[in-house]
């Protein structure tokens, strides 16, 4: 698995810019600017980790083939990484909205 590309396809499913992306994984943009764009640089297991969590995955997700994922829409996504960001009582609340 190329882990620049699968980065570089998850920010674009997303519609980010390279700033976005760094905001979003609390990294500077210098950090995300050159990690895409050097070939021969690979994330280090704490940045790779804050990519994760600013796209709404795990480490196992990330590395999940792409058909593999392809079960779930791309609300379903949505719906998944805004979950996700929630503090706990909200996600209490949206379940509780849910199972009504």
């Amino acid at each position: 698995m190329d882990i620049i590309e699968r980065i570089k396809q998850l920010r674009d499913e997303r519609g980010w810019s390279t700033n976005q992306l760094a905001l979003e994984a609390e990294l500077t943009q210098s950090t995300v600017s050159t990690l895409l764009t050097k070939a021969s640089a690979l994330p280090s297991l704490d940045t790779l980790t804050r990519l994760c969590n600013a796209f709404g995955m795990t480490l196992a997700q990330f590395f999940t083939e792409e058909e593999q994922s392809e079960l779930v829409s791309v609300q379903e996504k949505h719906l998944i990484e805004q979950y996700r960001k929630l503090p706990d009582k909200k996600k209490e609340a949206v379940l509780t909205l849910l199972e009504d």
